[in-house]
């Protein structure tokens, strides 16, 4: 397995101007912050990144934006989440030639396939580019589950090389292992299972939460690699309340408000979303608050 596949991905939010227009300076100063503080990848345009707001071209100014700021010292990878198998067929071969180095692929957007159709969907976009792909599973969010069976039938493909599991069922990864063995690098793809997927195999985290907590997530993720479950565990217990704030609805306004709140960020938002507001966003900001003012000291690692 490729060192590429293993490590914290941050799933970066997508900075906007108060007027809802890319903010490309924002998000860069926060993608190099993201690096300094030991980050081992970047993950572009998901869900975190207000993907379904996105054209295509900003996308693709995004990531050449990215990969400027990486100079490739780490993987950037493009995010695929779009509505027709031809659409994102044509935005995996325009990553490819703006310099991703993969893709994170979801099951085509708004309707929902059938086993037949997601393999089909799949192996297309897989056929429209020679990068690697990581496979986002949530069944949850987007009504599509690929199966353990399915990924068994999917390891032909050699260009499916790791999946980020966000079914939501912490089962679902050791029964993936025993379908497939070590044949992909499996991401944890939930912020509050991340810890106990990195217990029973996970190889990463595409993380949340770290676009405002950066070295509490990378702390969490070396200290188990390195077997040190308990100082893991007593960070990890401090964090939950934070990472519960990534598994809503309101993700996005909710880290967004984090970021704020931490001073990496602000709230601006692309409609249809709009920031929290009243009771909302009180419940939020106070869990924030009670979080920023209890951050434990970090081991050295």
């Amino acid at each position: 397995m490729a060192h590429l596949w293993t490590g914290v991905f941050p799933a970066v939010t997508t900075k906007f101007h108060a007027d809802e227009s890319l903010d490309i300076d924002a998000t860069c100063r926060h993608i190099q912050w993201q690096l300094d503080c030991g980050a081992d990848g970047i993950i572009l345009c998901g869900s975190l990144g207000e993907a379904s707001t996105l054209t295509a071209d900003e996308k693709i100014i995004l990531l050449k934006a990215a990969r400027n700021t990486v100079a490739g010292r780490v993987p950037v990878l493009l995010t695929i989440a779009e509505d027709s198998t031809r659409a994102a067929e044509d935005l995996a071969r325009a990553a490819h030639q703006a310099g991703a180095d993969g893709l994170m692929v979801l099951p085509a957007m708004r309707y929902v396939s059938d086993e037949r159709e997601t393999l089909n969907h799949y192996h297309r976009v897989a056929a429209a580019s020679p990068l690697p792909i990581m496979v986002y599973n949530n069944r949850i969010a987007y009504g599509v589950d690929i199966s353990p069976e399915m990924f068994k039938a999917m390891a032909a493909e050699p260009k499916f090389v790791a999946i980020k599991e966000s079914s939501g069922d912490i089962r679902r990864l050791t029964d993936t292992i025993n379908a497939v063995g070590e044949r992909y690098a499996i991401f944890s793809g939930v912020d509050d299972l991340a810890l106990e997927s990195l217990m029973m195999g996970a190889h990463g985290w595409v993380a949340g939460l770290v676009v405002a907590f950066p070295k509490e997530t990378v702390a969490i993720y070396r200290l188990a690699r390195a077997g040190r479950w308990e100082e893991a565990r007593a960070i990890y217990r401090w964090f939950a309340p934070l990472l519960h704030l990534d598994v809503s609805m309101k993700l996005v306004q909710n880290l967004k408000l984090c970021e704020a709140m931490a001073g990496v960020g602000t709230e601006h938002v692309r409609a249809p979303r709009m920031p929290l507001a009243g009771a909302e966003r009180e419940r939020v900001a106070a869990v924030i608050q009670a979080g920023l003012d209890s951050r434990p000291a970090l081991p050295e690692l």
